[in-house]
């Protein structure tokens, strides 16, 4: 049985991230190594903040703190909110941990070694102000396209048109707004992705069968445009700073290596970063070297980021010629919208993860968003739509049930699951039924077919809803009480059974139904085909109680508030 690895596309350390982020990367990563735990996998999540680049020192500049303390504040930030979300990883590392800057370093002098790295003469804008060359971002402008007078010197956020900083109209440094600029003559390293083109083609190649479409079809996009060779130092001062030993000259500059390129890396500085904190228990390198045929290793990640792990990565570690770990499936996501349009923090439009936290518990979000991955194309959150779903599938079909079967019971029974009568056809019908979705629901997990999964699971649920309308407890119990205690018995078992299975899903609400039974043997980690059919897992005189409600029905007041809070236009 081969062991899993899993990451999740890397979080930027600048702010918090909103829900397109969150079911683009992180939770479908967490939903399948949550369900392949219960399988009896071993299973190593992980993921990390990724802390260089521009972006992060001037946050930091514009907070007034030093940028190593932004970004621990930081981590801790989106460490906490992920919690909230109960995400299971094993490890949430850092990128700009001292694991990372081993490995960077050790990358760059083995692609240096084989002829992959190159030094080259670039003309790059400099500030006699600041006293310093000025990375893409550092530069401010107006844009010569749109006339916005807040453009950046690598892309334009009002038009979206990529720029270089000499395209910009009155260019100013972004650190002290000088316009005293000046093009000087500097020294970069670049990856020479292009010698190692044919190779990245052939090993994108041998999986073409494998991937989803949307990976492979994006990979395929940048080999025919072909693979350019690409700078991977930047002027900063925060970073992984370029080896002495190697380029003394450039280290004495302080160069540092550019953020795309240390940060697919750090998805190994964040296993050793996790190993190092049991030195004796755990071994980074039995996930990450020569490990090709041990371990199964899957990606996931927004469209945006296909790009860097199916090529650019690959390129890494392919000149390393070292046999590092690479990717055997890329489970790419397209965009989450909000209203059709996009999340923007400064235009206060659309939910964020801390917010929707705020709001209501994290299963509501859980499920909700791997309901709607945006999986084969864009998917569009709005708020009638989210409501819609929490009020049909979590409250009525799966709360629902959970209340009335436990709440008559106990009226009519006690405070014991009830005993008597023997399953009949009703029973055997159900079984089969429950067995036939419990496999499509496992199939659907097995492809990390995430939608398909979450209908799967629904189905599951209305199955009990289905039964317990057929059989009508409460008509029951006025004529034969062995009857109507055989049905909720059964309807006991179910809830049971969702508790096991739903979980990877709705973890929080599915620890509380199964807590509902006072089982003391209850170690299953998974139900198998012939218990989804005999459902006897809780037997007869097994203690229960009644849980609170388990998802609260949203009206349309709190819609018309949320929409008032988030913004509910098209976008």
């Amino acid at each position: 049985m081969a062991r899993h690895l899993i990451t999740s596309a890397l979080p930027y350390i600048n702010g918090i991230k909103h829900l397109g982020n969150m079911v683009g990367s992180m939770l479908p990563a967490d939903v399948y190594s949550r369900y392949l735990r219960q399988r009896g996998h071993d299973v190593l999540y992980i993921c990390a903040t990724d802390e260089h680049g521009t972006p992060a020192e001037l946050a930091a500049k514009e907070l007034g703190l030093p940028v190593a303390e932004f970004c621990a504040q930081a981590h801790d930030a989106q460490k906490a909110v992920y919690d909230g979300f109960a995400l299971a990883f094993d490890y949430f590392g850092r990128s700009s941990s001292p694991e990372n800057r081993e490995i960077t370093q050790h990358f760059a002098r083995k692609l240096n070694e084989n002829g992959f790295i190159e030094e080259r003469a670039i003309r790059q804008v400099y500030s006699p102000t600041d006293g310093r060359f000025l990375p893409d971002r550092y530069v401010e402008g107006t844009c010569p396209h749109c006339g916005y007078d807040k453009a950046r010197g690598d892309q334009c956020e009002n038009c979206t048109r990529v720029l270089d900083p000499t395209d910009l109209i009155n260019p100013r440094s972004a650190i002290s707004g000088s316009t005293d600029l000046e093009v000087r003559e500097t020294k970069h390293l670049f990856l020479l992705q292009s010698k190692l083109e044919n190779e990245v083609r052939e090993w994108v190649a041998r999986h073409d069968k494998d991937w989803p479409q949307l990976a492979s079809s994006i990979a395929h996009k940048w080999l025919t445009e072909g693979l350019h060779d690409r700078a991977i130092t930047r002027d900063l001062d925060w970073g992984v700073p370029v080896p002495a030993d190697t380029w003394p000259e450039l280290a004495a500059e302080g160069k540092v290596f550019y953020v795309w390129f240390d940060a697919p890396i750090e998805y190994i500085g964040a296993t050793k970063e996790w190993s190092d904190q049991d030195t004796e228990n755990r071994d980074w390198k039995s996930w990450w070297y020569d490990v090709d045929n041990d371990v199964r290793y899957t990606e996931f990640m927004a469209k945006d980021n296909v790009p860097f792990h199916t090529v650019m990565f690959p390129a890494t570690e392919l000149g390393v010629r070292e046999p590092w770990k690479k990717v055997d499936y890329v489970k790419a996501f397209n965009w989450l919208t909000y209203y059709g349009g996009k999340f923007s923090t400064s235009q206060k439009r659309g939910v964020f993860t801390d917010q929707a936290l705020d709001i209501l518990p994290a299963d509501y979000w859980r499920y909700f968003l791997i309901a709607n991955a945006p999986e084969s194309d864009d998917s569009s959150f709005t708020w009638e739509h989210f409501t819609a779903t929490v009020n049909k599938d979590l409250a009525d079909t799966l709360g629902n049930f959970v209340n009335r079967v436990l709440s008559f019971s106990r009226k009519r029974f006690g405070d014991d699951v009830p005993a008597g009568g023997v399953p009949g056809e009703a029973e055997t019908k159900l079984g089969a039924e429950i067995a036939r979705l419990l496999a499509e629901y496992e199939e659907h997990m097995e492809t990390l077919q995430f939608r398909k999964a979450a209908a799967a699971l629904r189905a599951l649920w209305s199955a009990g809803n289905s039964y317990l309308e057929e059989k009508a407890p409460w008509l029951e119990i006025k004529t034969d009480k062995d009857a109507a205690a055989l049905t909720l018995r059964t309807a006991m078992n179910l809830i049971h059974l969702y508790a096991v299975v739903s979980e990877p899903f709705i973890p929080a609400t599915a620890k509380t139904m199964r807590q509902a039974f006072s089982l003391a043997d209850d170690t299953a980690a998974w139900v198998t085909q012939e218990e989804a059919k005999s459902l006897t897992a809780v037997p007869a005189g097994t203690p229960f109680t009644v849980p609170p409600v388990l998802f609260a029905k949203l009206t349309d007041e709190d819609l018309e508030t949320y929409k008032e809070r988030f913004g509910g236009q098209e976008g």
